[in-house]
């Protein structure tokens, strides 16, 4: 009938081969990401807008996540043919997977993503949130090297720097240390900023800073209330 009245209509055209890959992608990388956006993002909002303690606030954002794993693994054995039964152990060992790997988070962190034994030490001095967001943050850089993480005051007086009490390196008030830096030297600016700013994604304050030497400071802190 438009055509009658001599309006034209065009037909939407189809997408190409090149947009077809490049929406998939995309939706591939949200999809792929959305688990560690929600445990480590999650766990950070529960925790200092919420100001549920630390534990409660990691528990809620990894029941959260093991959830989105159960249903994309239910999704998947669905789409492949599997029975109803078979979703049901793919959904659990999904979500069983996600909880491992927290676990993992907070307990190892290799000696090649360190700067020393005793950086490595300090790992479990650091707040659960923050050790979660480290191991994430090396999964996607395997370069990525923690230079620093608890402090004193003689560590201070060592480096020739004054030692701030605000310093989020000193053991905090809820038992854990609220920084850490990253090295920056010898790596390439872009990725040096990508990693500051998935950092900055994930909840955390970042500065990018000179003190002993060129780093990336990052910090959670403490809740809101």
């Amino acid at each position: 009938m438009l055509a009658e009245l001599g309006i034209e209509v065009r037909k939407k055209r189809p997408p190409g081969l090149a947009e077809r890959v490049l929406r998939l992608v995309v939706i591939g990388l949200v999809l792929a990401s959305l688990p560690f956006v929600l445990l480590v993002r999650g766990g950070v909002t529960a925790y200092r807008a919420w100001d549920v303690g630390t534990w409660p606030a990691l528990a809620l954002s990894s029941v959260a996540t093991a959830g989105v794993l159960a249903l994309y693994a239910w999704w998947l054995a669905r789409r492949v043919g599997a029975r109803r039964r078979a979703r049901g152990v793919f959904a659990r060992a999904a979500a069983g997977l996600g909880l491992v790997y927290v676990t993992y988070a907070l307990l190892f962190v290799a000696s090649a993503n360190v700067k020393s034994e005793e950086v490595r030490r300090e790992y479990r001095a650091m707040h659960p949130l923050l050790r979660v967001a480290s191991s994430v943050v090396i999964l996607v850089d395997p370069q990525a090297v923690v230079t620093d993480a608890g402090r004193t005051p003689a560590d201070y007086r060592r480096m020739g720097l004054p030692a701030s009490e605000a310093s989020l390196h000193f053991v905090q008030s809820d038992g854990y240390v609220h920084a850490l830096d990253l090295r920056t030297v010898g790596r390439s600016e872009l990725r040096n900023r990508a990693i500051q700013a998935t950092f900055w994604m994930l909840g955390f304050r970042t500065l990018r800073h000179v003190g002993t030497a060129d780093h990336l400071h990052v910090s959670l802190r403490m809740p809101r209330g």
